[in-house]
């Protein structure tokens, strides 16, 4: 487990500030290590790491604001003890995001070994695309609208 970041690394920016910033949905994901979860959203998923240390990451992808929190930041939260309990995260829950090329994110998935759950297709919903799971177990399903692409 991380510590808490030190008085000479934190952001110039106030968790508050940061914040208030936000606008419509964002998503807040609780993972077991920033480190280990970062090349995930930034190499894979090609979020923008707009910050991060050992509490928090904050990452920016077509106007997606995604933050991520370590277990050890919420500590003092009574959901604290579920948080130490093995396991993969999120299940029941899809997170999609329109725009970004499936090919490429499942490229990069497997060259990282991350789990493609399931490989890049055209679903009937309309979307040709790819479902990704993070180091937590996050699942992810990205892509385009069929016939689309952002090459």
């Amino acid at each position: 487990m991380t510590t808490k970041r030190t008085e000479a690394q934190k952001w110039s920016v106030t968790g508050g500030d940061y914040g208030r910033t936000l606008k419509g949905l964002s998503l807040n994901l609780l993972v077991r290590d920033i480190d280990r979860s970062l090349p995930f959203y930034t190499e894979v998923l090609g979020f923008r790491d707009l910050h991060h240390d050992p509490d928090f990451a904050a990452l920016e992808r077509d106007g997606v604001n995604l933050v991520l929190h370590a277990d050890h930041a919420y500590a003092a939260q009574p959901w604290a003890p579920r948080l130490a309990e093995q396991g993969k995260r999120g299940f029941g829950a899809e997170i999609r995001i329109l725009g970004i090329e499936p090919e490429d994110a499942e490229r990069r998935a497997r060259e990282r070994g991350h789990t493609v759950l399931y490989p890049t297709k055209e679903w009937p919903h309309g979307w040709r695309d790819v479902v990704l799971e993070d180091p937590d177990g996050y699942t992810f399903a990205v892509g385009v609208r069929v016939g689309q692409s952002v090459r």
